[in-house]
């Protein structure tokens, strides 16, 4: 492969935020592989076209494979870091591993186009998958999530989520690609709202109304920003690129919270650092109001990927 073309990503990886998200997980059916892999192709393809048919109102999504069905559909080759969601579990804080073959993630600024088109998508995986779970997330006020706190502040802007997003010549054959970690968080807003705001903003690491992070010597260490925003041994940020949103309904709600990024590395260590904590006792305090009822992990290879792989025979 020319190293100087980039192959084409999928545009919904890196997308900046939408209104409106539909998330769909499938199981896919037994031995239907060689059908699966041309029609992956052309789902993604045919979100990948929708873009610019619905460009004014900011239509995009991806296709991505789970960890655990990925030598199923692919078994030529295997994207370097992709291993099964790293599910923890410490005193009664829980990250647990609910693993699915493949996810679909549509977001846009209208609601009924979002539906036309995950009716659309379903249709062409007739009879080769079968749908387990679907959420529909959507923006909350001012980009808030349900705590009343600006969610993804952290998050790369501009040509530099690519760089946190996409893979690159360090796995030449998945370059575009990128790492997906999913967890689905459902929160108790009932035991949240009954704290005072400054707890709230102590739990968090910066003010709630104003979103003005708290200087690095006031950030108590059990702060979720504490937890996150971690640097690895050359003191770089262990970047990531989230693309969640608030989901759900009066009888269950929370996060749907989507880490995209060109390695599995940094999602795991900030998942470690929030569950077990740095080793002196000190976990992210936000795990007592929020509970990971999912986690997930996939790859959603470029388009170009698929495209190669549509052909192959078992």
């Amino acid at each position: 492969m020319d190293s100087l073309v980039m192959p084409r990503e999928q545009l919904g990886v890196c997308a900046e935020g939408n209104l409106h998200s539909v998330y769909l997980m499938f199981n896919a059916n037994d031995g239907v592989e060689s059908q699966l892999r041309p029609c992956v192709a052309n789902v993604a393809q045919y979100i990948y076209e929708l873009a610019d048919q619905y460009a004014d109102s900011a239509f995009n999504g991806f296709v991505a494979i789970g960890a655990n069905y990925w030598d199923s559909l692919y078994p030529g080759r295997r994207p370097s870091q992709l291993k099964p969601f790293p599910a923890m579990h410490a005193d009664n804080r829980d990250a647990p591993a609910h693993e699915y073959d493949l996810f679909v993630h549509l977001r846009c600024d209208r609601y009924d186009i979002l539906h036309l088109v995950a009716n659309e998508v379903c249709q062409m995986f007739e009879d080769l998958v079968e749908l387990v779970d679907e959420e529909r997330g959507f923006q909350f006020m001012d980009t808030r999530d349900l705590t009343g706190f600006v969610d993804g502040t952290e998050n790369p802007k501009g040509r530099h989520r690519q760089d946190v997003a996409l893979v690159g010549d360090e796995d030449e054959y998945f370059r575009g690609g990128s790492y997906i970690h999913v967890q689905k968080f459902a929160h108790n807003l009932s035991k949240w709202n009954r704290l005072p705001q400054k707890k709230q903003e102590d739990i968090i690491g910066r003010t709630k109304i104003d979103n003005i992070e708290y200087a690095s010597e006031d950030k108590p260490l059990t702060s979720h920003i504490k937890r996150v925003n971690l640097k690895d041994a050359d003191g770089k940020s262990m970047e990531i690129l989230r693309q969640s949103m608030p989901y759900g309904s009066m009888k269950e709600q929370g996060l749907m919270f989507i880490s995209v990024c060109r390695n599995s590395v940094h999602f795991e260590k900030m998942l470690s650092s929030m569950v077990h904590g740095d080793g002196e006792g000190n976990h992210d305090h936000l795990m007592h109001f929020t509970q990971a009822l999912t986690g997930s992990a996939f790859f959603a290879p470029s388009l170009d990927f698929m495209e190669r792989e549509a052909e192959f025979e078992d």
